[in-house]
């Protein structure tokens, strides 16, 4: 696994888009999350040809695709529905709810990428709590090492059922990309590149392959 490399910028939203834009242009497969730090990247980079890339989630709310709190219904808003020529897209479908969503995404992945998915592109943000796609503090998800996704029933945020990638899916990314911004994640963030246990602050459980890069800004860099 790679070692973080940190970049503080004045605008990581921008930073990370320019980037992104590059990165679609060149294909693969692309992991996506919610967020609104991601929100504003994805609407930057709409004007980049994604046509060759696949888009995949990192996690989703147990919602309909066309809800306000669905992480597909946020990106399809600030990217899809914007860029000229639509790349797939492999959504995982919260409809079914946490177990039978989280199934049918890993039959998906499974079907189309093997057992062993490999990513071309993780894009990741991090809660206020330390919680990385939807794995949080102190929950059992968090030991699971023998699924590709799995369902969450008991999300400290609502909605409460969700679904996520695991540690071992979410480590298989040749590019891990971490985005955050606001001094309300500055604890978090210095406690993840301090090296605190993964059950505590659940994003230091993932890293990229050959790259994991934080883009923050001054104020969620400010405890470093």
């Amino acid at each position: 696994m790679s070692q973080p490399e940190l970049r503080v910028v004045e605008d990581p939203a921008s930073e990370v888009a320019a980037l992104l834009a590059e990165a679609a242009a060149g294909g693969g497969n692309i992991v996506l999350t919610g967020g609104s730090t991601p929100e504003r990247a994805y609407e930057q980079a709409a004007d980049a040809d994604w046509s060759a890339a696949t888009v995949w989630l990192s996690d989703e709310r147990c919602v309909p695709p066309d809800h306000q709190d669905s992480n597909f219904g946020m990106i399809e808003a600030a990217l899809l529905s914007r860029v000229s020529i639509a790349p797939e897209v492999v959504r995982m479908q919260g409809e079914l709810g946490p177990d039978a969503g989280a199934g049918a995404y890993e039959a998906e992945i499974r079907a189309r990428l093997g057992g062993d998915p490999r990513w071309n592109l993780l894009l990741l943000g991090m809660g206020p709590d330390g919680h990385v796609a939807s794995l949080f503090p102190g929950h059992p998800q968090l030991d699971v090492d023998d699924e590709i996704a799995l369902g969450v029933t008991d999300s400290p945020k609502p909605p409460p059922e969700r679904i996520s990638l695991t540690f071992p899916a979410l480590n298989r990314a040749r590019s891990v990309w971490y985005l955050a911004s606001g001094e309300g994640k500055a604890e978090a963030i210095a406690r993840a590149l301090g090296g605190a246990e993964r059950h505590e602050i659940p994003a230091t459980g993932v890293s990229g392959l050959e790259e994991t890069i934080w883009f923050l800004d001054r104020s969620s860099s400010s405890a470093l």
